[in-house]
């Protein structure tokens, strides 16, 4: 059967330009993403039905070359920062491009020795993973998987719809896309907001039941119990609406990126074992197809040697965009060994990330994989390390460098995370 092909990839491209678009303007909106795989196969299987001759290896390959759409748009959570600190005016696309193939590249080396330990190896169920596997499966295995994946597309046509035609009423004004009000609660004040947006109905459907849950208990213990404590602490006097939103913005958000971190580094210290294991099994494995032994295509791993060699090649080209965040800025003054020490850096926690992210995309799914709380573990780390070399209390002009040049490491280290 033929699984690479070239109507494949070109539709595999079409789905990723699309569902990156749509992650991108969910990230930007509400700080979530969703993995692609289950929606990209339901339309790669009506699609490649209608033009013939398809198979599930060739549908297989589309959803995968969709899967990334989740990973390219994870972007957006370190790079608009050069934007709001003033460093970028916009967002130079070779730069960005440049950042997202590095990172990429880099998740895809991580994740090839720990494949053994946190998949083959391990009883990690990877709900959309066998979700998807198990859509191709039905969809080519009998009539009735067919006319499924047809009313699956006729359902993603029929929300697309939809969603255009609410955005279209509330741009007219017809109807009320947010609605949101402040109160007082004894001494202090919260407040209370809702959207209407088809958008959201549908990542919610996609994330799940367990999600929502905890996003609910988590807006609960946000709006009923930290911000009317806080903001009591802080004295509820005079405008109400600017007092909440302050509170939530420089405190209980703080308090959920602690939380998140503190759960990263838990997840980590839970699955170094299996890493360690599967890393030796990796090995072994690469040394028995040297020594000519016979292997299954399932058990055959990108051999070690590859992977440290993508790895410490692509170096280069880290250390190069390095040099240009901090070239004719305030830092550029024997910056050659913080860019060293900034590698070692990306090499270390790229690891942790890929490990964590890869190990909780096994056990809950990709789309509630924490990318989100190790993104913030790397953006702290970096930010440490930087404090340590250059210290506190400097200048303006040094300060908004610094804070640029941690951005391109922290990048890097979020797309490794998204390559689950």
């Amino acid at each position: 059967m033929r699984e690479l092909t070239f109507r494949g990839v070109v539709l595999g491209g079409f789905i990723t330009l699309l569902f990156t678009a749509a992650n991108v303007y969910l990230g930007l909106k509400v700080g979530l993403t969703f993995a692609t795989s289950i929606p990209a196969a339901v339309i790669s299987m009506a699609l490649l039905r209608i033009a013939g001759n398809s198979n599930i290896l060739e549908n297989n390959i589309v959803q995968t070359i969709a899967s990334a759409a989740g990973t390219l748009a994870a972007i957006i959570f370190v790079l608009p920062g050069l934007v709001m600190i003033g460093w970028w005016q916009g967002f130079p696309y070779w730069i960005t491009a440049v950042v997202c193939a590095i990172g990429g590249t880099l998740g895809v080396m991580f994740s090839v020795p720990l494949r053994r330990a946190l998949v083959t190896g391990s009883d990690l169920p990877y709900p959309e993973g066998v979700a998807a596997a198990e859509v191709l499966r039905v969809g080519f295995g009998s009539a009735d998987g067919a006319a499924e994946n047809a009313k699956g597309l006729r359902m993603i046509v029929l929300g697309s719809l939809t969603s255009a035609g609410f955005a279209l009423l509330a741009a007219m004004k017809l109807a009320a896309a947010e609605v949101a009000t402040t109160f007082r609660v004894g001494a202090g004040a919260s407040g209370a907001s809702t959207s209407l947006s088809m958008a959201l109905i549908g990542v919610g459907h996609l994330v799940g039941l367990s999600v929502g849950i905890a996003m609910a208990v988590g807006m609960l213990v946000t709006w009923a119990g930290l911000v009317p404590i806080l903001t009591a602490m802080h004295g509820a006097s005079g405008d109400i609406a600017a007092l909440v939103d302050d509170t939530f913005r420089n405190d209980v958000r703080f308090i959920g990126a602690g939380t998140i971190g503190v759960a990263a580094l838990w997840s980590l210290l839970r699955i170094l074992g299996p890493i360690i294991r599967g890393i030796r099994a990796a090995m072994a494995t690469a040394d028995a197809r040297k020594s000519g032994q016979a292997l299954e295509l399932t058990e055959r791993d990108l051999p070690i040697s590859i992977v440290g060699g993508t790895i410490l090649a692509l170096l280069l080209p880290i250390a190069g965009l390095l040099w240009v965040f901090a070239a004719d800025t305030a830092i550029a003054d024997g910056i050659a060994p913080v860019i060293l020490g900034t590698l070692v850096y990306v090499l270390v926690i790229g690891v942790v990330i890929a490990s964590v992210c890869g190990y909780m995309a096994g056990l809950i799914g990709a789309s509630n994989s924490p990318v989100s709380g190790v993104g913030i573990l790397a953006v702290l780390g970096a930010a440490l390390l930087l404090v340590l070399v250059y210290g506190r209390g400097g200048t303006v002009e040094q300060t908004q460098a610094l804070i640029a040049y941690a951005c391109p490491p922290s990048a890097f280290n979020r797309q490794i995370g998204c390559i689950k």
